[in-house]
């Protein structure tokens, strides 16, 4: 590759080689490197161009966003002439030039703070506005660290999937209460939750909990209807019309458009007369009821929504509507993060990589999105043809220039209603696989700030006074880990994963601390599936199996044989009893928090995700096989729950 190319991209934080799944050096073609350059909005297509791209470098000395840490100071750039004389024409017989030309701090709280030739590290904790040179820079401060995590043990629950005879056909808001409560009454510190974000309100509903259409929303389909204080004042009739909607609960899988159109009905029984004004998303609601749910099929004048035909066109009754619907959600889920009150950690909400590139999201934010590219992974050993989640990322840039403001509101918007918060592919706040053309093998990694992606994060989570677990798993860079760590944020340890440098594994008393332990996740078999082989059972009849079939059994037998040996069973062992040891291993590993799921402990074989398949397997769609209240009197769960507790 040429070398003015490869400066002029790694100028811009796009990488021309990354080290594959084997540690090998894989070198990214040209022409990729070019069309990424392009999203970002630097033309490289030729000699000439490159030449020119690079001329206009500048040294950043004052970027539109800076992120310190709690005592951290910085120096400011000498003022330029210009600046200088500015300063003079307006201060004459007033003051001297001060050597940073005349910067001011506007801390949050109102208050004027003078500066000279840098940046204080005695400033509190927030989001400040520092001018200087006749610019205004956002300036944040974000602790040091977070507080150290507490020792404890949880579920990491799939709601949608735990319903109760009350529920539509779906775990709700209301079970979620439920769960809670008895969770903390067991001696539990803290419940993971599936993503719970919002979907576009049109058919087909959107199943995956990791393709939402807002991450700053929350998915009606969750609400318990009866339990809204519109129902419990309603009349009988209206009560009566109501629980006609609810749809029976036979089905072997999830139907979320029958759920949706039922509660949809019954909702909008009890809707409020008088309006309300709502918010981008609601807009985007009202739209996409009529036009369909992706916003890039919609009118041009509807596209964006600074454009006045927007508020025209979209029904104020439909924007109010959906607005609502969001308050209730807000009522529902506080009501379930104040159940969780005195737990060690509580309510754990877990934030997806990105959202769907056509959805509310997309739509109000693509400003600061790069939404000619979509977000995946190379190909490794497991996904030769890599993985694309067509999900459009941040543009590193813009979200710096916008003060990183939609990446904190998300956060805030998350933080909301829960104690904790789990990032999806946390390296993501250092690099993404960018793929300008659709072909996961044809992309390449872009960098992020990742020091004020994470400080940002560490200021959110510490004024919601919430812990953070960040997904680490697969090819990550070491240091993601590690500063995670020295964040006091914990990274993930999954039993199946948790091996040597020689692929043994390792004993639960070599784990590490700063994580949240657990025996598998949503994308890996279960305890039984692993133990009975049927996570390449289901691939060989799906044909999505990378090798040959009688290879993946034979695998899949040495690995049992191994985690046996681990555990202190063998072949004989009753498979209850393999199970109540696995959770024993994780009571008794170092790492600070210990999950347990639902799915494990009743010895369900299905796993909820089946990576690489989208029809061919019912992904997010299969119902937990008993109810939540049958669920908490199982003795199983009781065997579990005591284990669990030696924590």
């Amino acid at each position: 590759m040429d070398d003015q190319l490869v400066e002029l991209a790694d100028a811009h934080g796009v990488a021309t080689w990354y080290e594959g799944s084997e540690r090998r050096r894989v070198d990214v073609p040209a022409d990729v490197v070019v069309s990424v350059l392009a999203e970002l909005g630097v033309t490289a297509d030729t000699p000439e161009a490159i030449r020119a791209a690079l001329a206009e470098l500048r040294p950043d000395d004052l970027p539109p966003t800076i992120v310190l840490r709690a005592g951290q100071s910085r120096p400011l750039p000498p003022p330029t002439d210009a600046g200088k004389d500015a300063f003079t024409a307006s201060n004459a017989g007033k003051a001297s030039f001060p050597a940073s030309g005349g910067a001011t701090i506007r801390t949050e709280d109102g208050r004027v703070v003078e500066v000279g030739d840098e940046i204080p590290g005695d400033l509190p904790l927030g989001w400040h506005t520092l001018t200087v040179q006749d610019r205004d820079i956002t300036l944040v401060v974000a602790p040091a660290r977070l507080p150290e995590p507490p020792r404890t043990w949880g579920w990491m629950l799939q709601l949608y999937s735990m319903h109760s005879r009350e529920s539509w056909g779906v775990g709700d808001l209301r079970d979620l209460t439920d769960f809670v409560t008895w969770s903390k009454d067991t001696g539990a510190g803290v419940v993971l939750l599936n993503p719970m974000h919002a979907v576009a309100p049109v058919h087909p509903i959107q199943p995956s909990p990791y393709s939402p259409s807002s991450r700053r929303h929350t998915n009606p389909v969750y609400l318990r209807v009866t339990a809204t204080n519109e129902y419990l004042v309603a009349s009988d009739a209206t009560k009566a019309a109501v629980d006609a909607l609810q749809p029976d609960d036979t089905t072997d899988l999830i139907n979320y458009d029958r759920v949706w159109d039922a509660k949809i009905k019954a909702l909008e029984l009890l809707k409020p007369s008088e309006l309300t004004e709502g918010d981008d998303f609601a807009v985007y609601c009202a739209l996409a009821e009529v036009h369909g749910a992706d916003y890039r099929d919609w009118p041009e004048e509807l596209r964006h929504p600074d454009n006045p035909a927007v508020r025209e066109q979209a029904d104020p009754a439909r924007i109010s509507f959906h607005a609502w619907l969001q308050e209730l959600c807000d009522q529902q889920l506080e009501q379930a993060r104040q159940a969780a009150e005195g737990m060690a950690v509580g309510i754990v909400h877990d934030l997806p990589v990105g959202v769907d590139p056509g959805g509310a999201d997309a739509w109000a934010l693509q400003d600061v999105l790069a939404t000619g590219v979509t977000v995946g992974a190379p190909p490794d050993a497991f996904n030769q043809q890599g993985q694309n989640w067509s999900l459009p990322p941040w543009h590193p840039r813009k979200l710096a220039e916008a003060g990183y403001q939609p990446y904190r509101d998300l956060l805030r918007a998350v933080f909301r209603h829960s104690q904790g918060l789990r990032i999806d592919h946390i390296a993501g706040l250092w690099r993404l696989w960018w793929i300008p053309g659709g072909d996961a093998r044809k992309g390449t990694y872009v960098r992020y700030d990742a020091d004020a992606m994470t400080g940002i994060l560490a200021l959110e989570a510490h004024r919601a006074g919430a812990a953070v677990i960040g997904e680490d798993l697969g090819t990550v860079e070491h240091k993601v880990t590690e500063t995670l760590h020295s964040n006091n944020m914990l990274s993930s340890a999954v039993l199946w994963f948790e091996r040597d440098d020689h692929g043994n594994m390792l004993p639960h008393e070599n784990w590490p601390e700063r994580a949240a332990a657990s025996i598998s996740t949503h994308d890996l078999p279960t305890a039984a599936g692993f133990l009975r082989s049927e996570h390449v059972r289901v691939r060989a009849e799906l044909n999505v199996l990378a090798g040959d079939v009688d290879a993946e059994y034979a695998q899949a037998a040495r690995e049992r044989r191994e985690l046996l040996a681990v555990l202190g069973e063998d072949e004989s062992s009753a498979e209850e009893d393999v199970i109540i040891a696995m959770h024993a291993l994780l009571a008794d590993t170092p790492c600070r928090i210990a999950l347990a799921s639902p799915y494990d402990v009743i010895g369900e074989t299905r796993q909820p995700n089946l990576p690489g398949t989208v029809d061919e397997y019912p992904n997010w769609r299969i119902p937990f096989p008993i109810h939540l209240a049958a669920f908490m009197a199982d003795p199983r769960v009781s065997r579990a729950v005591s284990t669990m507790r030696r924590r």
